[in-house]
């Protein structure tokens, strides 16, 4: 079998693409293993060079591409469990939210507050848009429209690339995604948010409120946004920024060549750009420009906005997540969930 992008020196016998990471069967003790729990000081380190030829840096690439394909694994025997029936035709609309990257060969699925910005700002520089990631603002990356997306192609230019690119997705503990779109939208500033979804949120679910919150639509509390959300009648529909990943990138559809996780961002980020050849000094940026003062939302924080909802709220919202949490292996956030 003939693979697009190769990686043999660490001895991982990593190959992405038309090939696939070295088969490992995942049996549920061995799921335990991989499953990702919350950090509560997340690291932003480089991993060692894969150019390296020091023994501990192949057990390190090794041990990677083993997780990645353990991930593969799974997210197949989960879609085998779950959406066996499902339709196998992939339409336009499922491909929405992929980006296209024709020079390296590489789809990119985006999930919103799993690390976006900085994979966008990557694909710019991969693209020959920009020279260099430090250059380009949220704005830049997320409004001009500089990046192809699937859907923009015919039929067969959406299923060629499908069959032959490096399709990659990266998940993020639900909960903790969940916290940081209220915080980034509901927290701050933001016209469309508090007009679309803040007043109709206000007008339903705050005893007495008063005529400047409905109008304005600002001050929705992270309860009230808690009610929104597992409400079968919402007044307002869903946004990506807090759809489950199974909605917005179809993993059951889409084979994901590469399942990374926001909590080994840089790592795996890195990982998967030295495998593809990329240029050797471009890494995934770090920076944070928008709301760059709001301290970045971690397990802490997530855990002080789900003590103010009640303990069955947290059940229904981890019930409401409940394919990511099992298509991506999270383990329950807290003790009280079962």
């Amino acid at each position: 079998q003939s693979c697009q992008l190769d990686y043999i020196s660490a001895g991982a016998g990593v190959c992405v693409g038309e090939g696939i990471f070295e088969l490992l069967t995942v049996t549920p003790k061995s799921r335990k293993t991989f499953k990702t729990k919350p950090q509560l000081h997340r690291t932003n380190s480089v991993p060692p060079s894969p150019s390296s030829s020091s023994s501990s840096t192949a057990e390190y690439w090794s041990k990677l591409s083993r997780t990645l394909e353990a991930r593969r694994e799974l997210m197949r025997n989960m879609c085998a469990k779950y959406k066996s029936h499902t339709s196998r035709t992939i339409t336009r609309e499922h491909v929405r939210m992929i980006y296209v990257e024709d020079r390296y060969k590489l789809l990119y699925c985006e999930v919103p507050k799993a690390g976006c910005s900085n994979w966008k700002r990557t694909l710019m520089v991969l693209a020959g848009i920009a020279s260099d990631t430090r250059s380009l603002s949220h704005d830049t990356v997320h409004y001009k429209n500089h990046l192809k997306k699937l859907d923009s192609f015919d039929y067969s230019g959406i299923m060629r690339r499908l069959q032959t690119y490096t399709k990659v997705v990266f998940a993020r503990e639900p909960m903790e995604r969940l916290v940081s779109a209220y915080r980034d939208k509901f927290e701050n500033p933001n016209k469309h948010y508090h007009t679309v979804y803040g007043r109709p949120i206000i007008a339903k679910y705050r005893t007495h409120p008063s005529p400047e919150a409905l109008s304005t639509g600002d001050g929705v509390t992270f309860t009230e946004f808690v009610q929104y959300l597992l409400d079968v009648h919402r007044p307002v529909g869903m946004d990506i920024h807090w759809n489950l990943v199974d909605n917005l990138c179809h993993p059951c559809l889409i084979d994901y060549n590469f399942i990374g996780k926001f909590e080994n961002m840089q790592e795996e980020s890195n990982f998967l750009l030295r495998i593809m050849k990329a240029p050797r000094n471009l890494t995934l940026p770090q920076f944070k420009d928008r709301n760059p003062k709001d301290q970045k939302t971690s397990s802490e924080i997530t855990e002080k906005y789900f003590a103010q909802v009640s303990p069955w709220q947290r059940q229904r919202v981890y019930d409401f997540y409940y394919m990511d949490y099992q298509m991506f292996n999270y383990t329950k956030p807290f003790k009280d969930i079962h």
